[in-house]
């Protein structure tokens, strides 16, 4: 009885007996769902366009991320790096879409997942030879990027918040809205869009294959470099950051991997529930570090019950 009460009563008592802290909390989770939502945009993007699932998304985090702050130590000034940081993550798509993607057209989709398995590998070696392994601090206040702290009061209540976490919320609800308005307002939005409803059909009213893989895959690379500054920002750049990028792998496993609001619902779904169980239930009862498998398991109990993901869509074979 003791064991149930701390597991189902307790919990729930603490969470409101404390609204200040459940909302801080909450906060919390929301910036780190918003930022798990960011990379798994960049997973669904490519496997919308080409039915690859881009296992090397979680590196080129890193990679754009440290990318940035090697030319700033060259003496590069700060947005000048950004705009070369770009630079190379367009070099990056054109050349896995002409060393990697183009020679293996029409393969079967694991090859492709074991290309990009390659291509994370290269990445890391690549990584470490020019910028070493150490842990780098992410150039914030170079790039504008405010770091103090403030007090906000909604409600009446009291919320202690990091202007560089309000920051990423913004740039990253900017970023969606723009990847929005370009997939469903532009001509190439839509032929990614096409391309990921019916491939051969796409390439019978000659939507370029080539083209669209560079474009997603830079697309992706911008992902990269936002959330790369922005998990850079809260806890340096390191290749122990890739470790954080694959928590978008539960987020598509909720979503889907083809929804981009699967996405965005799926990543604040982790960073919330993974906050809560945390604080209330992890610590308490599993002395903490909960953070490292909850959402593993919790994508794993979701997929029991809806193996396509809350908004992957059903798939009927008739036979």
């Amino acid at each position: 009885m003791d064991f149930l009460n701390s597991l189902l009563v307790q919990p729930f008592a603490d969470m409101f007996a404390a609204p200040d802290f459940l909302m801080q909390v909450l906060w919390e989770g929301l910036v780190s769902g918003i930022l798990y939502a960011l990379i798994a945009l960049g997973f669904v993007l490519i496997f919308r366009s080409s039915r690859i699932f881009n296992f090397a998304q979680g590196i080129m985090v890193v990679f754009a991320a440290l990318t940035l702050v090697g030319f700033h130590e060259m003496g590069v000034p700060a947005w000048i790096s950004v705009i070369l940081s770009l630079g190379v993550m367009f070099v990056l798509a054109v050349s896995i879409e002409r060393v990697v993607l183009r020679p293996l057209v029409g393969q079967p989709d694991i090859i492709l997942f074991m290309a990009t398995i390659g291509i994370t590998l290269f990445l890391i070696g690549f990584g470490e030879l020019i910028f070493g392994g150490e842990n780098k601090i992410m150039i914030t206040e170079e790039l504008g990027i405010p770091t103090g702290e403030f007090i906000f009061e909604p409600f009446g209540g009291f919320l202690l918040l990091e202007q560089k976490d309000v920051t990423a919320v913004v740039v990253a609800a900017v970023l969606v809205i723009a990847l929005l308005a370009f997939l469903n307002k532009t001509r190439m939005g839509r032929a990614i869009r096409a391309l990921g409803d019916d491939h051969q059909a796409a390439l019978s009213v000659g939507i370029s294959l080539q083209t669209i893989w560079v474009l997603v895959w830079f697309i992706a690379g911008i992902i990269a470099l936002v959330t790369g500054i922005a998990w850079g920002a809260r806890a340096g750049v390191s290749f122990a950051l890739e470790v954080i990028a694959y928590k978008a792998l539960p987020v598509l496993m909720l979503g889907g991997l083809e929804s981009i609001t699967g996405a965005i619902i799926g990543g604040l779904m982790i960073g919330l529930f993974e906050k809560l169980f945390e604080i209330y239930w992890g610590q308490p009862l599993l002395g903490g570090n909960t953070e490292t498998w909850f959402a593993f398991v919790l994508a794993l109990f979701v997929l029991l019950f809806r193996p396509q993901g809350l908004f992957g869509e059903r798939i009927i074979e008739r036979v």
